[in-house]
């Protein structure tokens, strides 16, 4: 039967080894991020993510969620409880700001924290993690009022938080919303609209839902630039906290999915509703990207762990399926046939899963830690430059994580084989709730143009130019050690395929926009395996040093690097290929000849 075991091991290895978390103690929060208060952070995390919220994994997809009558939403039996445990054992608060009632640990162990949440239970995590997404928006754009009445409830997800963008007519064009707002004289507004895709919008965990939404000021600029955020709750707060008049903004119906059943995507009806501005008017896009980038780096680590799912469910089958011998003779005389986990295809199934979620995890959790650098560092030389990565790759972990993760997922049933298809083994539902992942928070194909043409040329391509030179650096002070060669070769000719790629859009990109449009995918792709490389280098470099102390920990992450540097990497060179192609084969025929 499916199971999941949190990869601590593994985390611990990234957190304490590759970023060195402990010899960051002058920022803020990670004086207290001691080893061993992640290590039991992690040990009680993988603890309620096997025991409480993976069982109800599977409850989650078969019951998914109903609306009533009255418009309330019933989620799937034994998510409120699991929710109320959640909440009751501070897990929200790990990374959020003492002032609102949180540990103040950074950001990156928190990080660990969501994965877990995210493999055990996709959908269930999804709750959570957008009240945290929609917390950061408050905190970033909201008003000292707004902030202090609403802010506490949410860090904590005693109230759940969501975001409301896409329309009927509309879905990553934001600029043609028509949910309008109108000004009202006690300086509120009333919101009336209909939205599409709420996850979250309506549900039985939390007794408030605080939306933020997306709408038109009455009179406003038309486009994206006439576009402002609101602050809407489901119940109205009166002055002393407690909770007021129903709001008029309620479900209107749930979408039936292909995946992540038990995460009540609603429509959802604003009839006039009362909301508060979060931040300017007309400005409301440059608030909610505070939300959508905290949702795009969730979605890329969604993608890694339900990865992690299928690895630890395929692997357990590859060891446990007897079929056909050994191509060199029987490896398990005393059955009737081997395990299917000595032959060749298998293997590489596994280790195409198992290299690509180790190399990802340590690129995600660089990510969240470049985030903590960005807000905690007293350097501004280093802020800026954390900064400058965030922009510039979260649209990289978002795409390449879930595009990989997924091929992961599948890699997964595959093995399985017949058994995969059926539900009784797990599979097939992880295959169907991670298929989102590559579509919300703004598809991947949207990722891979603001990559190409947004990220990469601001500020004169400062993001990239730094990304090289910091893998120059490692390059340089590491190239003669023992061993590591093949790993620094592997860097080395990665680096110089992004280089030429990101040359060569630099100078076809401008003059011809759909060259730039036609080769980011594959741009994108190359940058995620540049990400992988530069991972993947820095932990041989410490599997390498330690692999004699006879913990085969060290062992096997060296073999899996090899297995990445020797049969995935050799994929950025099609990808450069691709991208110098440019618009030409793309787009020659005409909309009638297809």
């Amino acid at each position: 039967m499916p199971r999941y075991d949190a990869p601590v091991r593994d985390m611990q290895f990234v957190l304490h080894e590759v970023l060195q978390l402990q010899n960051h103690a002058n920022l803020p929060g990670f004086a207290d991020a001691t080893p061993e208060t992640i290590d039991q952070i992690l040990d009680e995390g993988a603890k309620f993510a096997k025991n409480v919220l993976f069982p109800l994994n599977a409850v989650g997809d078969k019951q998914g969620c109903k609306r009533n009558a009255d418009a309330s939403v019933k989620t799937p039996d034994g998510f409120p409880d699991a929710y109320k445990q959640l909440v009751e054992n501070g897990w929200p608060l790990l990374a959020t700001d003492p002032e609102m009632g949180g540990q103040g640990l950074p950001h990156v162990v928190n990080i660990a924290w969501t994965e877990m949440v995210s493999a055990s239970n996709m959908a269930f995590g999804m709750y959570p993690g957008l009240t945290h997404g929609a917390f950061q928006a408050l905190m970033a754009g909201g008003s000292d009022e707004l902030k202090a009445k609403y802010g506490p409830k949410m860090a904590s997800a005693e109230w759940a938080g969501t975001m409301n963008l896409t329309e009927p007519h509309c879905g990553t064009d934001l600029g043609l919303i028509k949910t309008k707002a109108v000004p009202q004289p006690d300086g509120t507004y009333k919101i009336t609209g209909q939205k599409i895709w709420i996850s979250g919008g309506e549900q039985d965990l939390t007794e408030n839902v605080i939306h933020l939404v997306l709408a038109r000021i009455e009179g406003g600029p038309e486009g994206i630039k006439g576009i402002s955020l609101f602050l809407v709750p489901k119940f109205l707060v009166n002055e002393d906290g407690s909770l007021g008049e129903r709001n008029p903004v309620f479900c209107g119906g749930l979408e039936e999915k292909m995946g992540i059943h038990g995460n009540a995507t609603c429509v959802m009806n604003h009839d006039g509703a009362t909301g508060w501005l979060v931040g300017e008017e007309h400005k409301g896009m440059r608030t909610m990207f505070v939300m959508m980038n905290e949702a795009r780096l969730g979605v890329g680590l969604q993608g890694l762990s339900q990865a992690e799912l299928a690895y630890q469910n395929s692997l357990d089958f590859a060891k446990d399926r007897v079929q056909g011998r050994s191509l060199t003779g029987a490896q398990a005389p005393e059955k009737p046939a081997d395990p299917i986990i000595v032959h060749p295809d298998v293997r590489r199934m596994l280790l195409e899963q198992k290299a690509f979620i180790e190399g990802a995890r340590a690129f995600a959790y660089w990510m969240a830690f470049q985030g903590d650098l960005q807000h905690k560092s007293p350097d501004e030389k280093v802020r800026e430059k954390a900064g400058d990565y965030m922009a510039l790759l979260t649209p990289v972990v978002k795409a390449y994580l879930t595009h990989k993760g997924y091929e992961s997922a599948n890699l997964g049933l595959q093995i399985h084989g017949g058994s995969g298809f059926t539900r009784e083994w797990g599979l097939e539902q992880v295959v169907r709730d991670c298929r989102i992942t590559l579509i919300y928070e703004g598809t991947n194909g949207v990722q891979a143009l603001d990559l190409v043409g947004r990220k990469l040329g601001a500020n004169g391509g400062r993001a990239v130019f730094s990304f090289f030179g910091e893998m120059d650096e490692f390059i340089a002070e590491n190239e003669k050690m023992e061993g590591l060669e093949p790993y620094i070769e592997g860097l080395k000719t990665v680096r110089a395929q992004l280089q030429d790629g990101t040359m060569w859009l630099m100078q076809n990109g401008m003059s011809d926009f759909n060259n730039a449009g036609a080769s980011s995918h594959d741009y994108l792709h190359l940058m995620g395996l540049t990400a992988l490389a530069y991972m993947w280098a820095r932990m041989a470099k410490l599997s390498l040093e330690k692999k004699d102390a006879g913990d085969p920990f060290y062992t096997a992450k060296l073999a899996t690097g090899r297995y990445f540097v020797e049969r995935m990497l050799p994929d950025a060179a099609a990808h450069l290929a691709k991208v110098k192609t440019g618009a030409g084969a793309m787009m020659a025929l005409e909309a009638a000849e297809f």
